[in-house]
């Protein structure tokens, strides 16, 4: 303090300016004393091209969301190696684990990265990040990767009148934790079958309800990358994905006859090559938009086959995940946050479907800011856990607000 300024007239100065700043005070939103009296001051809710915002696909779009709401989710997945009795048919049990790793590495790595579509040639299709990772998932006692020997159920029949495609009898005996994991079996090929000219011998893969079978790469004798394709595909069926070479839903993934496996220089596959993780071809390592849509959607949706697999991320709290809302924003997208919501000072948050707030997080609504629940929204903690609820701060005359329509669902509070 500089030596002209009297201390005694500081100090009085001081705290007359503290005395006039209103004080800070809070309360949680209670719903039944509070309803009655706020739902008349929200606006109606004027519903779109969809009656339920919640399972608009379109409402999803990467570009249309605010990316926050959707943290990187784990998809959790084992691996069993299927082979014969004589264990000549599939990888040696430590050159096995190393392949697993490789593969899941790999696999991640095109879904972290994700990369431009090719087709339509010359297209500005935007590039987001799909939103999921796998990760190994082990019992205690092992290592969440698993070896049978068993003559009968140990091969694949891709094709042909013996095909075994949808047969779940290996996972019904060798399933381990079906109910909250993907489990992933690698098979090999009947002998019979690869002597037959017409067989397709490489990498293949299908989908059985709610578990995956691969074969091909023991015989094939690449390194796990090159497998990658062929997971990430699987996996996408997993989320409600289509084939992309079909009319599969997704106006950003254009129909056409799989004329090519990889680029080239010379036509037509220098421009009708497609490297979506939906098509066959050798790259697979391109998610749309839409696809990414989608997976969002079926990931959000507590009742899709998907959502079981996923690691829940609302069981505790990360502050560091925190969304601040400073602008007006509407969110018209199930969600699972994994940090607390700020409503800023002249903000307004609308929701509007159903949103899970991590355990001992909170809604704060700060003087000024307003929080809009319609009829529609429900708030709760999808682990079942506690969450603190909707903090309103009031400030002299500035209130933090929450307005409702209808009756929003209110679960979970402390």
């Amino acid at each position: 303090m500089p030596d002209w300024i009297n201390p005694f007239l500081y100090t009085i100065v001081l705290t007359g300016l503290t005395a006039c700043t209103p004080a800070l005070h809070s309360a949680f939103y209670v719903p039944n004393q509070q309803e009655a009296s706020l739902k008349n001051n929200a606006r109606p809710f004027e519903p779109g091209k969809f009656a339920d915002p919640c399972a608009a696909q379109e409402n999803y779009l990467p570009d249309s969301i605010d990316l926050r709401l959707y943290p990187t989710r784990r998809l959790r997945v084992n691996v069993h190696f299927m082979n014969s009795s004589d264990s000549a048919h599939n990888y040696p049990e430590e050159e096995a684990y190393r392949f697993v790793e490789g593969l899941l590495v790999s696999a991640n790595k095109d879904l972290r990265e994700n990369n431009p579509s090719w087709l339509p040639h010359r297209n500005q299709i935007p590039v987001f990040p799909v939103g999921y990772e796998m990760v190994l998932s082990a019992q205690p006692g092992d290592r969440g990767i698993y070896f049978h020997y068993d003559d009968a159920l140990c091969y694949y029949i891709h094709k042909g009148k013996d095909n075994n495609l949808m047969d779940r009898r290996m996972a019904e005996r060798y399933g381990i934790g079906r109910d909250s994991i993907l489990n992933l079996f690698i098979l090999p090929h009947f002998p019979d079958s690869l002597r037959s000219p017409t067989y397709p011998k490489g990498p293949v893969g299908v989908m059985v309800h709610d578990f995956i079978k691969m074969a091909g790469f023991f015989e094939s004798k690449q390194p796990p990358w090159a497998y990658r394709g062929v997971l990430n595909h699987e996996v996408g069926h997993v989320f409600g994905l289509n084939h992309a070479w079909q009319a599969d839903g997704c106006p950003d993934t254009p129909e056409h006859n799989q004329p090519c496996w990889n680029r080239t220089e010379t036509p037509p596959c220098d421009t009708a090559a497609s490297n979506n993780v939906m098509d066959y071809n050798a790259l697979q390592n391109a998610w749309t938009p839409c696809q990414i849509a989608r997976i969002r959607q079926r990931m959000a949706n507590e009742h899709h086959l998907s959502r079981k697999f996923l690691v829940p991320n609302g069981c505790a709290l990360n502050e560091a995940q925190s969304i601040v809302v400073a602008g007006n924003a509407h969110w018209k997208t199930a969600a699972d946050l994994e940090g607390s919501v700020v409503v800023k000072s002249g903000a307004e948050l609308r929701i509007s479907c159903r949103i899970s707030l991590p355990a001992n997080g909170k809604i704060l609504v700060e003087p000024g800011g307003v929080l809009i629940l319609d009829a529609s929204s429900r708030l709760h903690n999808a682990c079942g856990m506690r969450w603190q609820g909707i903090e309103m701060q009031r400030q002299g005359r500035r209130q933090g607000e929450v307005r409702v329509t209808g009756a929003p669902v209110l679960e979970n509070l402390n």
